[in-house]
């Protein structure tokens, strides 16, 4: 399972916390181990602030849209958002089969 994120994991003092950091908790407290993608630049706002990594072109690529989190399971499935993926990790602990 791959989580693309955009710089780091870490929490931030950001109301509602950091989507990432969200993504990636809820991920590891369901007991995955996600290989985390970090891939860098600005994919949110207007679009001539997009800074076009070639982590937000794979990104765009898996998932039709530049801004992470974006989690890739196992089953190949793709999940945008921190909310769908805080859900997911709480629908599919590590260790059961996975139900998107």
């Amino acid at each position: 399972m791959k989580l693309y994120v955009c710089w780091t994991t870490m929490q931030t003092p950001r109301p509602g916390g950091h989507p990432c950091a969200n993504a990636y908790n809820a991920l590891r407290e369901a007991g995955h181990d996600p290989e985390v993608v970090k891939v860098r630049g600005l994919g949110v706002g207007p679009r001539f602030l997009h800074v076009m990594t070639d982590g937000r072109c794979e990104v765009e690529r898996i998932s039709g849209q530049r801004a992470v989190p974006v989690l890739v399971t196992d089953d190949g499935d793709v999940i945008s958002g921190s909310k769908r993926i805080v859900e997911w990790a709480e629908r599919n602990p590590a260790g059961r089969a996975s139900h998107s």
